[in-house]
């Protein structure tokens, strides 16, 4: 075994580096480029859509699948109008904005401050702008195929909501009892004045949330929001988040959203930037089912049978961002490291996101017999876990493209692994974190990767 010089080590964990390696490397692109973009939307390339199936795989698991108490949910993203009109979306989901008069670009007036009118525009510095106005946030969409008729609707703001107005269907479908939780995972769409920093803040994101039932009672309902708090916090660290960059943020009563009984965020420190919010958990009260039970003039109460009561049940809420997590664990695992003299960029992704587990090579791409056995493990090793393949350039420069995509161990397939064929040759398996090399038995390999993967 051996392993190469490494001089030192450092975290390089900015926007601007995440946003080059990720479109270098078929994490994500700017959407629409080839017309020149739409600016807060994002396409997700080869590695992003694995990245991100990861994690919202885990999410699933961990709420739905380890659990007796929740229920799964895809709702459409299309909803009836009154449903956001109940929600409070129409009235309150709008924020104060002030333009420019020079560049013509809309700040939020409560994020200006010591940019106000009175100092100067952040972007080209003018001081005149005009009187604060109120816009939506919701993205509107017309449904009907007749010009003057077609029905205004919104495309959801949050994913929320529906699973609320499902909640009857759940409730008599299903042998749900309180306590219990309805989680989903889906798109959902903000009209965002100033999308920024990559996936951080976009009009088009993904959503993964639990909304989890509890009796209408002050003690076990922040029982249940301390619970699911500590729960939320323990899943991150589980993906190899720096505990160090984590923390949780509690809202002031000044910070609460109208209908909040209680709401923390849990929060990534980005170098340079500070602290970026990741999840929100909220006690939301009876807010959501009295509001719809109200507008739909629906019975959405619960009836408890065995301390035979009637209530409207409260929630608690976790709401955290696909995009966000795929986000921050690019940067978390994003190092640059000096090896031999050179620079190594390296993804230090956790095992279990990692969109590739091992990648494959031939050591020479027009002999034959290396590349038909090289293929012939890929292909064994594909049943199992994600298998990267590249018989392109030498060993060392395929070496540095799996560091920066952040697989996890290569497998080198070399004229020794030739000898004792079918199962009797081994080849070279070499370590993306400490970059050892040691000959592993071809036969051994899914034992050997078992153990080493952990999945």
């Amino acid at each position: 075994m051996r392993m190469e010089e490494l001089s030192y080590n450092k975290n390089m964990d900015s926007f601007d580096a995440i946003g080059n390696l990720a479109k270098r490397r078929g994490y994500f692109y700017p959407g629409s480029e080839l017309y020149g973009g739409l600016s807060g939307t994002w396409d997700f390339g080869p590695l992003g859509v694995e990245l991100k199936r990861n994690i919202k795989n885990l999410f699933w698991k961990s709420t739905v699948y380890d659990r007796t108490d929740v229920v799964g949910l895809d709702a459409a993203i299309l909803m009836h109008p009154r449903v956001w009109e109940a929600s409070g979306h129409l009235e309150a989901f709008s924020d104060p904005l002030v333009e420019c008069k020079k560049c013509h670009h809309r700040f939020r007036a409560d994020h200006l401050k010591g940019n106000s009118p009175a100092g100067g525009c952040p972007d080209c510095g003018n001081k005149d702008f005009t009187e604060p106005k109120k816009f939506n946030l919701l993205v509107e969409a017309f449904l009907g195929v007749v010009e003057g008729e077609k029905t205004k609707t919104y495309l959801r703001g949050e994913i929320t909501q529906g699973v609320h107005v499902n909640f009857k269907n759940v409730l008599d479908s299903s042998r749900v009892k309180i306590p219990f939780g309805i989680a989903q995972i889906g798109k959902a769409f903000r009209n965002e004045i100033t999308p920024s920093q990559l996936l951080f803040r976009s009009r088009e994101f993904e959503q993964m949330e639990l909304q989890f039932y509890v009796k209408p009672d002050d003690k076990d309902s922040m029982g249940w929001f301390e619970f699911w708090k500590n729960e939320r916090m323990v899943w991150y660290r589980s993906l190899g988040l720096n505990s160090a960059r984590l923390r949780f943020k509690e809202h002031g009563k000044d910070e609460l959203a109208h209908y909040a009984r209680a709401a923390v965020d849990i929060e990534y420190h980005v170098e340079g930037e500070g602290w970026k919010e990741m999840e929100g958990i909220h006690h939301r009260g009876d807010w959501d089912l009295r509001r719809h039970g109200e507008f739909s003039g629906t019975d959405l109460s619960y009836f408890d049978e065995e301390e035979k009561q009637k209530y409207i049940p409260w929630v608690i809420e976790t709401s955290g961002g696909v995009d966000r997590a795929a986000l921050f664990l690019l940067m978390d695992a994003y190092h640059e490291e000096e090896v031999k003299g050179e620079k190594r960029v390296v993804l230090k992704l956790n095992f279990a996101v990692a969109p590739y587990k091992i990648a494959v090579f031939p050591l020479l791409a027009n002999k034959p017999d290396l590349v038909a056995l090289a293929a012939k493990i890929r292909d064994a090793l594909k049943t199992r876990w994600m298998v990267a393949w590249d018989d392109r350039g030498n060993i060392g420069k395929r070496y540095r493209a799996q560091d920066e995509i952040g697989t996890p161990y290569c497998v080198t397939v070399d004229f020794d692994s030739l000898e004792n064929p079918p199962a009797g040759g081994d080849v070279t398996v070499r370590d993306r974190d400490t970059m050892m090399q040691e000959r592993v038995k071809i036969k051994n390999l899914p034992d050997y990767f078992e153990k080493k993967l952990g999945i």
